[in-house]
């Protein structure tokens, strides 16, 4: 299913602007079933003009049993899923953000990490996870993140066609720090690959996103897992994409697979932040002292 919405306040549209698609998946507990599941998805994005293509967190596998999950992964260079894609990009000439593969990082733990592939079937660049979600939500929820996975240590920027993404992972965008740190660095499209939880997605998945765009003059992409998958877990769904003026330009409104379009007018983040230059007008302070 694809929906899409342009908000009034959206910019007038070039003829020359970039054409993304979110794919929002259900992903299944194996490699296989996986491919089988997103890649339909994706060729229908490709078939509706879309230069690049994000998928979400956990594109290649989710499994909330640990034994099972490491004994799934593969290096990436093995995973079925990722080559798949990397088939999808250079057959029909597009960029695909693997949103995240859970992959084999050559230790105890895992790595959770996002993949821009070129035109080319090449991988551009990769950035694991920085942010570990490890809570206990008052639902009784609780997630230990760190205890599968390995973090990353750097924040990335790369270029897909005419656009400089900073590339982020779910939970990370609970830290604005990071943002704006891409968005220092020449990022003008965030990309927030996710699998967030239904209670946290209900309260904050939108607000926090459209802030991270208004905070920093960004596009912002969200691609999402949705519903209730094979491994018990349930995700918030609800894909979007928000300008830099921290209007909607596309949502699904549902948790069901699908994928949205919509279309960037890239020189309006450049507009953004003239228009309000947070970015330029921030001041180093000193602060008080944490508390004991």
């Amino acid at each position: 299913m694809t929906w899409r919405r342009r908000a009034a306040s959206t910019p007038s549209w070039r003829a020359e602007a970039v054409r993304v698609a979110l794919v929002q998946t259900r992903t299944p507990a194996s490699q296989a079933a996986a491919l089988d599941h997103v890649l339909p998805l994706a060729r229908q994005a490709a078939d509706a003009g879309a230069t690049l293509i994000l998928t979400p967190e956990g594109t290649n596998i989710l499994q909330k049993d640990r034994d099972r999950l490491k004994a799934a992964l593969t290096t990436v260079e093995a995973d079925p899923v990722v080559r798949g894609l990397r088939d999808l990009a250079r057959e029909r000439g597009v960029h695909v953000l693997v949103g995240s593969a859970l992959v084999d990082a050559g230790g105890e733990k895992a790595a959770n990490r996002s993949l821009l592939i070129g035109p080319d079937g090449g991988i551009v660049a990769g950035y694991d996870k920085l942010h570990m979600f490890d809570v206990d939500l008052p639902t009784g929820e609780t997630a230990r993140e760190s205890a599968a996975y390995t973090p990353g240590d750097r924040a990335i920027t790369a270029l897909a066609g005419e656009g400089r993404l900073g590339l982020t992972i779910c939970y990370d965008m609970r830290f604005p720090a990071l943002y704006r740190a891409l968005a220092l660095a020449g990022a003008e499209v965030m990309t927030v690959p996710a699998a967030f939880t239904r209670p946290t997605g209900e309260a904050h998945w939108e607000i926090l996103l459209r802030a991270r765009a208004i905070e920093t003059g960004s596009f912002v992409l969200a691609p999402a897992q949705g519903g209730f998958h094979e491994d018990g877990r349930g995700t918030w769904g609800r894909s979007l994409a928000v300008g830099p003026w921290g209007e909607v330009l596309g949502v699904l409104d549902h948790d069901e697979p699908g994928f949205l379009v919509a279309d960037l007018d890239l020189p309006a983040a450049a507009r953004a932040r003239r228009s309000i230059p947070a970015l330029a007008n921030a001041r180093a302070f000193s602060g008080p002292e944490p508390l004991a």
